[in-house]
């Protein structure tokens, strides 16, 4: 067996250090003795699949396509989907490549399975365990790797590193909050960086904290959530869902949390006034919530229907809640305008590019640092609408908003032509033999 740093000085990369070789050494050694265990409370807690928990342990069926094969590793719901637009400008400029897609949260497989772009597959990450790591890249054997945002296990990176598997980070973020944390660790996460042959970064802030964690050669593109495809949706549900509200105003409050639904409801109880066939569509970011939302509503006598419970709207329902995953695909298409959930209390926000990307007008509360660059460029455009409490709102749902609706499209357009940039980078990556690798 090699060791850490016998590797890392036979790549010509910098010493693993300390802390990476404690850490890979107690993986090593209490990893497969804890990792069932872990999987197992998991499970219990429904945080894992009942049928696909074994691929966290490398324990699954591979099929590996014949050829070239992109891997791509992103950690939960949005991040994942955010690859598909990346996935399909790979695809033009490999048309022979196949992809996969490793997560690991449960929602991103759950949501993915309906989203797949053509010659896709989904796995569930294997946990962070040098012999998992090993197993997983034994079975696939990937020509190149790429990493989304900022979810790095060590096991899995050094192993394909390594290997001489080409690396990529990308959509990355870093503000200096997290810079400073990551600091505090010492050197491990800067060794981790140095594994990358390419880093993009979303944004200038994010590649200069990114360089100041010992980064090399760090290029800036558009978030990758801003040229994900639309969201996909059942016809047949779509078609059910449109009979059930037609004629009526229909807006949305999509990946909810308390905060934005105690304000979107007094927003709606506003616009009742003018049409009491208004209708409110609240999509909560959890689901589960979804019972909990309507007892609130039957307390205050709201009429209401809730959709694993009633199915769709009903005539004299005020507010529905689509208690499902992956629905807002749905909603989007349906109603003119969404006021995105996580902006009025401390989650800081949710991704605004699916609901453009879709033709709804986007409007948000005050708190976005979680997408602070995304909303400052469209706030900036005129391409969404910065809402501060109900009665702002109430007004924004009264305008007409299709000039607003334009600007997004163009913004998207840019996107687009700067994701196509950063596919060259990654295609160049790739060795000159991929052609036939794995066949």
């Amino acid at each position: 067996m090699i060791l850490p740093r016998a590797r890392a000085a036979a790549s010509g990369k910098a010493p693993l250090g300390s802390a990476l070789c404690a850490y890979l050494g107690a993986m090593r050694l209490v990893g497969p003795m804890a990792a069932p265990v872990i999987l197992r409370r998991r499970l219990a807690r429904g945080k894992e699949d009942p049928l696909r928990w074994p691929e966290r342990l490398a324990r699954a069926p591979v099929s590996r396509p014949r050829g070239a094969l992109i891997w791509l590793h992103a950690v939960g719901l949005g991040e994942t989907l955010a690859l598909r637009g990346l996935i399909t400008a790979l695809a033009v400029r490999r048309p022979q490549a196949s992809f996969l897609i490793t997560s690991i949260a449960r929602s991103a497989a759950e949501v993915m399975a309906a989203n797949l772009p053509a010659r896709t597959q989904h796995q569930f990450l294997p946990m962070d365990v040098p012999a998992y790591a090993r197993a997983f890249l034994d079975a696939w054997r990937p020509d190149l790797s790429i990493w989304a945002e900022q979810d790095l296990w060590p096991a899995h990176l050094l192993e394909a590193e390594a290997r001489a598997i080409p690396l990529a980070l990308v959509n990355a973020r870093m503000d200096d909050r997290a810079r400073m944390d990551r600091a505090r660790g010492g050197r491990a996460f800067g060794r981790l960086l140095s594994a990358f042959d390419l880093i993009g970064a979303q944004d200038a802030r994010s590649a200069a904290n990114l360089h100041a964690l010992g980064a090399r050669g760090v290029i800036t593109h558009p978030s990758l959530k801003m040229v994900a495809p639309q969201l996909s949706v059942d016809p047949a549900a779509l078609m059910a869902l449109r009979g059930a509200v037609a004629g009526r105003q229909i807006w949305c409050l999509s990946s909810s949390h308390l905060a934005d639904e105690v304000v979107a409801l007094a927003a709606h109880r506003a616009l009742w006034g003018d049409d009491p066939s208004a209708l409110l569509a609240i999509v909560p970011r959890l689901p589960a919530r979804g019972p909990e939302i309507a007892a609130g509503l039957a307390k205050h006598g709201i009429a209401h229907s809730l959709a694993s419970r009633d199915g769709l709207p009903r005539a004299g329902d005020a507010v529905h809640v689509d208690d499902a995953f992956g629905r807002l695909g749905l909603w989007y298409r349906l109603a003119p305008t969404a006021l995105l959930g996580g902006s009025f209390g401390p989650v800081e926000g949710h991704n605004p590019w699916e609901a453009l990307h879709l033709g709804a007008a986007v409007l948000h509360g005050p708190r976005t640092a979680n997408f602070a660059g995304d909303y400052d460029a469209l706030d900036a455009a005129g391409a969404a609408c910065p809402v501060l409490d109900a009665a702002e709102i109430a007004t924004a749902l009264r305008r007409d908003l299709s000039a607003q609706r334009g600007l997004a499209d163009g913004l998207l357009a840019d996107a687009a032509r700067h994701v196509d940039g950063l596919a060259d980078h990654l295609v160049a990556m790739l060795p000159p033999t991929e052609a036939t690798a794995g066949s």
